[in-house]
């Protein structure tokens, strides 16, 4: 079913043989003297530029602590492996991921550049193919400058592989203005993207509709073109409060178009599905859209980190449901070991407010991790009485009631049952042999002593189709698009060029919110402004621990100001598991707007001079 990560096997499994890596800073090693002789090469090749996507320096492992701090979520690992970086307000212009993080994404325009400029002398490749391999490269390589400006703002800008020239000397690079690259993005990405129209003699630009695609999300279709359109253009249109500057006519419009492009997708047969949990059960189960044609595009895993082919990463352990670790134990499988999750990343207690103001227990529940695994109790000789997970301790018993009862998720997931089930869960006993599902002391629930600050649950080990799995490695995909995300983008953006909430606009936020089981109240918000806060909080509870909220809050000119508000909510303590070690996490200055330029590209790139503000 998945074929895309069938190609990425064979293509990773080629460079494992060949010593090519993904990182290479050096990418034009592998020249067209030694590739692109026919179309099986050139389709491995086109994967590979797909493969920097999941790399460990992308999706697959440090964008989830490079994007992943803002005013819903902080690093509360209590073992504090993670000292360093943007999440912890404390990066380097030295910071390994954010350096890494650069690398790859020139590594994959370096790729696209290659691959496009040897495309035509591929032979045996038909022209409709040809068109559609071409238009996939310049795709992604405008993503990836997309994901550079959106993190670095003014960087080098390169149309040409290094090597296109027969030599590697004298390739030094000076910034260039990142408006030009968001010029060039949207040109390409709309020229791929391209319907074709006989009567203004358009042609398709090559990309493969959705529907042609079976709504399969691991290869980038019109649809997905589209919807990251309307991202690009939100952001841009927002770059004016990211550097202190009054919004233009020029911004407007961009509004406008983030609209066009996202009420393409709207036409384009996608649906919510029925429920909110229901994609993330599918990235998790290793499945596409089984209930409903949601999700748009997505980066594939797959694997578990033991064979000799790899392309596994790392979601739902640095961000999932923590619990005992019985990877090491080979017999202690299924219901018995769920997967380990270290519990890193986990909500503020601002997000568990705007759930419970907004009654939202169906979002709620998946996204902030009602309960954790828990083991059996260990006897005399401090050896566990049982081997395994026995059940769940949730964090009280409103989400215990709520998950277990009929509206929950229950039928799906496993259910612990045992000689405790459903009773409340003492820790002063937790050696003692306590199964089933149970909830915390009622006293950990009253008043200032409740915990607002769970782990994240959005993906979930549990799912994961392999009896045993592996301890840090998941084969769970990670959304890079969905559609409720369109929905509410377009939402914003006829909100923000209409000056007010259009009857479209209206009409969006409330199908979001119907598929969540809250009141359908867009009706309630007739300013701008008022529309405003409520997309903010929609896109809050939505989209949570999707690595979208940071640029959200970058682009809407809140970001310091709203991670200066939960600092101050940490300092004062209550609510807070954590918040000595958090609250430094929130204590942002502008600087963090923007990425620093790393440091080891500048000492091999002379042109570029400076850095960004504050760093």
């Amino acid at each position: 079913m998945k074929t895309i990560k069938i190609a990425l096997f064979s293509l990773m499994f080629t460079c494992g043989m060949t010593s090519c890596d993904f990182l290479e800073k050096e990418p034009y090693k592998i020249v067209p003297e030694n590739y692109f002789k026919d179309v099986n090469e050139a389709q491995k090749f086109l994967t590979g530029i797909y493969a920097n996507l999941a790399q460990g320096s992308f999706y697959g492992n440090n964008y989830l602590t490079i994007a992943g701090g803002d005013d819903l979520t902080y690093y509360g690992g209590g073992t504090k492996r993670i000292t360093s970086g943007l999440i912890c307000n404390n990066a380097t212009t030295s910071n390994a991921p954010i350096t890494a993080f650069w690398a790859n994404l020139y590594n994959g325009i370096e790729r696209a550049n290659m691959f496009l400029e040897q495309l035509d002398n591929v032979p045996g490749i038909k022209d409709e193919e040809r068109n559609r391999y071409r238009a996939e490269a310049r795709f992604l390589r405008a993503f990836y400058y997309f994901n550079l400006v959106q993190n670095f703002g003014d960087v080098p800008f390169k149309l040409e592989s290094t090597y296109s020239t027969g030599s590697v000397e004298n390739k030094d690079i000076a910034r260039t203005d990142k408006h030009e690259i968001y010029a060039f993005i949207v040109k390409e990405m709309s020229e791929v993207a391209q319907e074709a129209d006989e009567s203004k003699g358009l042609q398709d630009g090559g990309l493969p509709t959705a529907a042609s695609l079976s709504y399969l999300p691991g290869r980038v279709s019109k649809s997905a073109a589209w919807g990251i359109l309307a991202r690009v253009y939100l952001f841009w249109a927002g770059e004016h409060n990211r550097d202190g500057l009054p919004l233009t006519d020029a911004d407007k419009e961009r509004f406008r178009l983030a609209s066009e492009y996202g009420q393409k997708v709207i036409s384009s047969g996608h649906k919510l599905a029925d429920k909110y949990w229901d994609p993330f059960i599918d990235m998790c189960a290793d499945q596409y859209n089984t209930t409903a044609k949601e999700s748009i595009w997505e980066v594939e895993f797959a694997g578990d980190g033991t064979g000799d082919i790899r392309a596994e990463g790392r979601i739902g352990n640095i961000n999932g449901l923590p619990g005992p670790d019985w990877s090491s134990y080979s017999d202690v499988t299924g219901i018995a070991d769920p997967g380990y999750a270290y519990g890193f990343l986990h909500s503020t207690p601002k997000l568990y407010d705007i759930y419970k103001e907004n009654g939202d227990m169906e979002r709620f529940v998946w996204n902030i991790a009602p309960f954790g695994y828990r083991g059996a109790g260990k006897d005399a000789n401090n050896k566990p009485i049982v081997q395994g997970v026995v059940g769940r301790t949730f964090e009280n018993k409103e989400l215990y009631d709520y998950v277990t009862g009929p509206e929950g998720y229950q039928e799906r997931s496993f259910d612990y049952t045992g000689a405790n089930d459903g009773q409340e869960y003492n820790s002063k006993n937790k050696n003692d042999d306590l199964r089933g599902d149970m909830y915390k002391e009622a006293a950990m629930t009253d008043g200032d002593k409740l915990s607002k600050t769970p782990a994240t649950g959005k993906f979930r080990r549990e799912y994961e189709p392999v009896a045993k799995k592996n301890k840090n490695n998941t084969s769970i995909n990670f959304p890079i698009l969905r559609y409720s995300d369109v929905l509410l983008m377009v939402a914003e953006a006829e909100n923000e060029y209409n000056g007010g909430p259009t009857e479209l606009a209206r009409n969006l936020l409330n199908e979001v919110r119907r598929r969540a089981g809250v009141s359908e109240n867009a009706d309630e918000h007739t300013s701008q402004i008022s529309f405003r806060e409520a997309i903010k909080n929609e896109r809050a509870m939505e989209l949570c621990f999707e690595y979208l909220r940071r640029y959200d809050l970058i682009r809407w000119g809140d970001f310091v100001r709203n991670m200066q508000e939960i600092y101050t909510m940490a300092l004062d303590g209550a609510y807070w598991g954590e918040a000595e070690q958090a609250a430094p996490f929130f204590n942002v200055t502008d600087a963090y707007l923007y990425c620093p330029i790393p440091e080891a590209e500048k000492a091999v790139n002379k042109l570029i001079v400076g850095n960004n503000p504050g760093w």
